[in-house]
């Protein structure tokens, strides 16, 4: 890393977008890293400019990308834009020569995908997604339970996000969930989190084929429900509802396997055994919100181990393969809803 650091050795970062999920959840995460420091802000909304200013001190401000990348020369950049931008920054931070950071998802199709990871390998550069549903306590206590063979192989893991709207509705967060052309709809918001959150407590196995049924309420382009069924090549079998119509906020999850069962409840954990015999597994977490400032910590940690490690850190592979998955899933329930739910095969 030493390489990289600054003459006060901390890598030095930018963050490319500046809404409420970088000021609320970014940039706390990266404050908890001693080697990190964040200089500089590109946002070009004058109002997202003024708060980065309130927030942070000594901040530079730009309101436009590529200036702030070749006045600033970032080791890194944590792109916290809408979707419908994230490969136009990564991309340019890439080609800068910063190693990058994006929030969900990564890219809006496997084009724009590969083009950014061929573009990674050719820099060298660390290229990384936000997967931080993995750092809440419910499910990284879910994992270690999995890991340690509690419940033996996995046969069914079923996963639903209820949400009496989408996050930020009324502001800006609301208005590009609710834009195809921003990268909108529920399967983007919610859907990417499951699939990664699935496709990583299936212990890496590839899914082989998805079915969904998709809902859009009447005058709306994109999708606020979502059903969604994927078969996996060892066998197991997955499910995922999603859905801003719900009467309440509600996240759960059942994962069982040969041995026993795992159900999550917001940040409740229960396992029961063959035997019925019930096992609190619970992990304190704090009050459920729709940035989970308390996970990108992990998120971070992980990042700068990646960066730490270089290009080819078992780390950075992992994320990359993950969001592909969840890239791959998302396009493929498309195809299904839009085929009456038939049963598509996955590239």
């Amino acid at each position: 890393m030493s390489a990289l650091m600054n003459s006060r050795g901390k890598l030095r970062g930018a963050i490319s977008g500046f809404g409420e999920v970088a000021a609320r959840a970014h940039l706390a995460g990266w404050r908890t890293r001693e080697n990190i420091a964040i200089g500089a802000i590109h946002d070009p909304i004058s109002e997202r400019r003024h708060e980065a200013i309130r927030l942070i001190k000594n901040v530079r401000v730009y309101d436009d990308l590529e200036l702030m990348l070749d006045g600033e020369a970032p080791d890194f950049v944590d792109v916290a834009s809408p979707p419908g931008l994230h490969h136009q920054a990564a991309r340019a931070a890439l080609s800068a020569g910063a190693h990058v950071l994006v929030e969900k998802p990564l890219a809006l199709t496997l084009a724009e995908f590969d083009e950014l990871a061929a573009l990674a390998a050719e820099k060298h550069r660390v290229l990384m997604c936000v997967h931080n549903w993995k750092y809440a306590p419910a499910y990284a206590a879910a994992r270690t339970a999995i890991e340690a063979r509690r419940l033996g192989a996995i046969r069914f893991i079923s996963i639903d996000r209820l949400r009496t709207e989408p996050a930020g509705a009324g502001g800006s967060g609301g208005k590009w969930r609710a834009s195809a052309a921003s990268g909108g709809g529920i399967l983007i918001d919610h859907g990417w989190h499951v699939f990664y959150l699935i496709h990583w407590l299936m212990g890496g196995d590839r899914p082989v084929s998805v079915s969904a049924r998709l809902e859009s309420p009447a005058g709306v382009e994109v999708d606020d429900l979502a059903d969604v069924r994927i078969r996996f090549g060892g066998g197991a079998l997955s499910r995922a509802h999603l859905s801003w119509r719900a009467p309440m906020r509600r996240t759960s999850a059942l994962i069982y396997g040969e041995r026993a069962s795992l159900e999550i409840e917001n940040d409740r954990v229960m396992l029961t055994d063959r035997a019925g015999k019930v096992e609190d597994l619970s992990v304190a977490d704090m009050a459920d919100d729709s940035y989970h400032s308390a996970w990108f910590a992990g998120v971070a940690d992980e990042f700068e181990q990646a960066v730490t490690e270089g290009t080819d850190s078992a780390i950075a592979s992992a994320n990359l393969n993950q969001a592909r998955v969840a890239l791959m899933l998302i396009g493929s329930a498309r195809k299904s809803s839009i085929n009456n739910g038939v049963e598509v095969n996955l590239p």
